[in-house]
């Protein structure tokens, strides 16, 4: 919606849930008058309550869901998982949608965003090298995804770190090696440094050619 929001928009209602990008929130709260029966919730996952001065009533209702669009979104947030804080009637909200509910510490906002744009967000960009690996040797990225959810699921079942299959897995570095001299030399950073994470992931050291361009 706008910024412009009337200061009487808390009249009546219960609650007021400002759908706003992270940098307008503070500003579009500060727009509207304080009333002591009305809750002001924002959606962000990075910010803590504080942007929502000077309502005494305030809360956050985070989905932790990737919504690219408004219909679609919708149905995603039922049975989802929120991260959640401060007036219960953010909890109301999340049962009323069966979703499932986490709080997360106002100091750790930071860490528990960046852990949910690493899951979503870099995940994306990881599934774009994907594509562009596929492409080039003339294979339809779609034949990954069975590939992809079959591991998601292995996490969801068993853990990051049980779920690793594949050649760091296995400590087989020859054939890294040969994956990286075969991919261009743009891809190679993105690969390696996978490859290193993957490697941490079950404890497995990496030699220093591997480590190094």
């Amino acid at each position: 919606g706008g910024h412009d929001v009337d200061r009487a928009v808390c009249g009546g209602a219960d609650v007021v849930v400002l759908a706003v990008p992270d940098a307008a929130i503070a500003s579009v709260a500060a727009s509207i008058e304080p009333e002591p029966t009305c809750t002001v919730l924002h959606l962000s996952g990075a910010l803590g309550l504080d942007v929502l001065a000077p309502h005494e009533r305030r809360g956050s209702v985070h989905p932790l869901l990737p919504l690219a669009g408004a219909v679609s979104g919708a149905e995603q947030l039922r049975g989802a998982w929120f991260a959640v804080d401060g007036d219960p009637l953010g909890v109301e909200l999340v049962d009323a949608l069966d979703g499932h509910v986490f709080s997360v510490a106002a100091d750790d906002r930071a860490i528990y965003h960046a852990a949910a744009v690493v899951a979503s967000n870099h995940l994306v960009a990881l599934l774009g090298q994907v594509e562009r690996l596929a492409a080039g040797i003339g294979i339809p990225p779609e034949a990954f995804v069975g590939l992809i959810q079959a591991t998601l699921a292995n996490v969801g079942a068993s853990g990051a770190a049980d779920a690793l299959t594949g050649p760091v897995s296995r400590g087989d570095w020859d054939t890294v090696r040969r994956h990286l001299d075969s991919i261009g030399i743009d891809e190679r950073p993105f690969y390696r440094a996978a490859a290193v994470e993957a490697a941490r992931l079950v404890g497995r050291p990496v030699p220093d050619d591997i480590l190094g361009e």
